[in-house]
């Protein structure tokens, strides 16, 4: 177990998980914000770089395990992400459709804020969010981070709009 919070416990993901990262991954109504299906390929090339992660930087995205069932319902975590002309520490997460607006996201973002700040010494963390993902910028918000820009990303349909969103410990 990476970290725990009040409802979630996360830890690194493995080989087994990817049948609930395939549901999260090719369910186009939680992958919108990538414009973007993924192919089993893609799957598994994500859960490679995860577990690359882990072993680079020591974090990555994580399995989000809801305590009361034990099921894999997201995952969540840190990564370096390119923003603009910076490298950033980002928090990201994603969640299966039927585990959305819970306030899982909240939760696993709040704990993964500690995780940066209070482990790994992080003074500023970051998401990275599309500028029509409502509730990304609600999660963001809620645990006390502001919008410091905004810039263009490449996407498979075009440039797109996104929002850097940032808190300082």
């Amino acid at each position: 177990m990476i970290l725990e919070t009040e409802r979630l416990y996360l830890r690194e993901m493995t080989f087994d998980d990817k049948n609930d990262l395939s549901e999260i991954l090719q369910d186009p109504r939680v992958m919108y914000t990538y414009d973007h299906e993924f192919s089993d390929t893609d799957v598994q090339i994500w859960l490679e770089r995860q577990l690359a992660r882990y072993h680079k930087d020591g974090f990555g995205l994580w399995a989000m395990i809801l305590k009361e069932t034990d099921e894999m319902i997201g995952q969540a975590g840190l990564t370096f992400q390119q923003c603009a002309e910076e490298e950033v520490l980002e928090i990201g997460y994603l969640l299966k459709k039927r585990f959305m607006h819970y306030g899982y996201a909240k939760e696993a973002a709040e704990g993964c804020k500690r995780y940066a700040f209070d482990r790994l010494n992080a003074t500023k963390v970051y998401s990275i969010i599309r500028a029509d993902n409502v509730s990304s910028m609600k999660v963001a918000k809620a645990i006390g981070m502001h919008k410091e820009k905004e810039f263009m990303t490449q996407y498979y349909s075009g440039k797109q709009l996104h929002y850097l969103f940032m808190i300082q410990k």
